[in-house]
């Protein structure tokens, strides 16, 4: 086992899947590249700052279900409930006077995290059709239960008068934007950060070995529960966080935070961006809202025909998502290359 742990810590992060690997700290020039594109997007399109702000939150939340699903073998169709959880947290403190945003946001983390915590024993114990039906059930339950709260929630209606302070007291949301997408892509590359220094300790590859063989891990003196206990809260604090970051850059919590669509749109991104890869969320987030916003443009009827069609050919001759894809090409090409040397 001291062998393969230290082949694992030679290895370079963004490998598949049957490489198990402890990512190294360094920053990869295609990793600072896809940052900056972040940034440049800011200036290059002006006009669609919204969309990107709402991505960028999404893609949040897809990392969010990415430390789960990728690296700890964890499926949920639920991990909308802790979006929720932190959306309606951030809006009501809002509601109630209290609109500071980054307090508000360490507080919708926390309500995230509390939530996760209180239902991952439930989570972590089954197997994967188990696990399936428990977090689909806690995700309905949820969402039920901000329906009949309508007082509190406003049920169907949704939660209205969510009036937030200036930003560190200097930057108002605006109808343009402009705020939220600086907001969103701070707070989304601060918790990427957090992600990727977890699943590049001792803590992430145990997570790894997890996935691959829970049977084994119990062996060699790992605490299997505890360690999914811990992701699992971890995530669903990421989770509550992106929730927050939506109620308070559009000022507004609907029902469907809670809403399964929601949940399953999520589970779609990261099968077409690539689990267990950290940018596949962030891709797959981002390829599939730009395509729902080009496609229902062009036919708002029948739009899901083509993005349905784009996810068959992603899975039928993509395997591993897009960013599989991608490195499958790029060992093709690198083994072409050898054998003509």
């Amino acid at each position: 086992m001291s062998g393969g742990a230290a082949a694992a810590g030679r290895a370079l992060p963004g490998r598949p899947d049957d490489a198990p690997a402890l990512p190294s700290d360094r920053w990869r020039a295609l990793e600072i590249a896809f940052w900056l594109l972040v940034v440049a997007a800011f200036f290059v399109f002006p006009q669609h700052r919204v969309l990107g702000s709402q991505i960028l939150i999404t893609g949040l939340f897809a990392l969010s279900l990415d430390l789960i699903l990728g690296y700890a073998g964890i499926v949920s169709l639920g991990h909308a409930a802790y979006f929720g959880m932190g959306a309606y947290t951030a809006g009501l403190l809002a509601v109630h006077g209290w609109g500071e945003p980054l307090s508000g946001l360490l507080a919708a983390g926390l309500a995230g995290a509390i939530a996760g915590y209180a239902t991952s024993f439930l989570v972590v114990r089954g197997a994967d059709l188990a696990r399936l039906m428990v977090t689909l059930g806690i995700g309905l339950m949820l969402y039920e239960a901000a329906n009949q709260l309508g007082s509190i929630t406003g049920g169907a209606d949704g939660l209205s008068g969510v009036a937030m302070w200036k930003v560190l007291g200097l930057w108002s949301f605006d109808l343009a934007g402009t705020t939220a997408y600086v907001y969103s892509a701070v707070v989304l590359f601060l918790l990427f950060v957090v992600a990727r220094r977890i699943v590049a300790s001792p803590f992430g590859l145990s997570l790894r070995g997890v996935r691959e063989n829970v049977k084994r891990m119990p062996a060699i003196g790992a605490p299997v529960a505890r360690r999914l206990v811990a992701i699992y809260t971890v995530s669903a604090a990421m989770a509550g966080v992106a929730g927050g970051v939506l109620a308070q850059t559009t000022q507004f919590v609907g029902l469907d935070v809670f809403g399964f669509p929601r949940s399953a749109d999520l589970m779609i991104m990261l099968v077409l961006g690539g689990a267990g890869r950290l940018y596949g969320g962030l891709l797959g987030a981002a390829v599939f809202m730009i395509a729902h916003h080009l496609l229902s443009d062009l036919n708002p009827i029948y739009w899901q025909f083509w993005l349905g069609l784009l996810l068959v050919v992603v899975v039928l001759f993509a395997r591993g998502g897009i960013l599989g894809a991608a490195d499958t090409l790029v060992r093709r090409a690198a083994a072409r290359r050898a054998r003509t040397r």
